[in-house]
């Protein structure tokens, strides 16, 4: 099955190793969740699979083709601060990505085809909860429903892979619950592959069919900054993989 491959990763910035020796096969469909303390590398993966960064060595392929060097319509990403932009009604915001994709030169669609990009919105909308307030302004929403919000945002487009860097970590635990199982129904109509970066270890094993810890495995005294982390472990979530069978889904990270 095609899926997300990395194969001899490293990333530094100057001297500095940040990540090294990651190599790793995922299974399209899977839920992946990563671990670790903070600045072990999490957050600058992920950047790397959105194109944000550029890997020092190493190669990543998205069924078996190179992974592109700059963010492309075919990865969403939802970060924990609500990127969304306060100077547009909630339904224009989930158009936006449409109108830049699709809407030519001048970035605006028109016409039928902007009246098919609202329906689009529209239902997307509906299906995360957010319908009755698509003509409100961003600010005038809760926490949990401008997340919703971004996640919409993430998914008009209908990625292959959805990046997710701590997307509910500054939410209240009810309304965090209530997000699990947003993404959780939208993972499995949608079969996309998920990369979710959270602190949260019940969270990490809640939703992923896989859990990877990041840590340094090298240390040298003198010089603690000398090494880089890579993935320790890799342990099957509780969550259950709907494109996969038995251990595909959780095949080991390759060292």
């Amino acid at each position: 099955m095609s899926g997300v491959v990395v194969d001899g990763l490293w990333k530094a910035y100057g001297d500095v190793p940040v990540l090294e020796h990651i190599s790793l096969a995922v299974d399209e469909g899977a839920l992946v969740t990563l671990v670790g303390a903070s600045g072990c590398g999490k957050t600058t993966f992920l950047r790397i699979l959105l194109g944000d960064e550029r890997a020092s060595h190493g190669r990543i392929t998205v069924d078996g083709r190179p992974l592109k060097p700059e963010p492309s319509p075919d990865r969403g990403v939802v970060f924990q601060r609500y990127s969304v932009f306060h100077h547009l009604s909630v339904l224009d915001n989930v158009v936006l990505g449409l109108d830049f994709r699709d809407g030519g030169p001048l970035g605006r669609l028109r016409g039928a085809a902007r009246a098919a990009a609202h329906e689009r919105a529209a239902a997307l909308l509906d299906e995360v909860g957010l319908a009755r307030v698509k003509d409100a302004w961003p600010a005038t929403l809760s926490g949990g429903m401008q997340q919703r919000l971004a996640i919409a945002q993430a998914l008009v487009l209908e990625p292959k892979l959805l990046l997710l860097d701590e997307p509910f970590g500054a939410l209240d635990p009810g309304i965090r619950l209530d997000m699990h199982e947003l993404l959780l129904r939208l993972w499995r109509r949608t079969g996309m592959t998920v990369f979710m970066v959270t602190h949260d270890l019940s969270e990490a094993f809640k939703l992923g069919t896989r859990v990877l810890t990041f840590d340094k495995v090298r240390h040298d005294p003198q010089a603690p900054e000398r090494y880089g982390a890579t993935i320790t472990y890799d342990l099957p979530g509780r969550n259950r993989p709907h494109q996969a069978d038995g251990d595909d889904a959780c095949a080991r990270t390759a060292r």
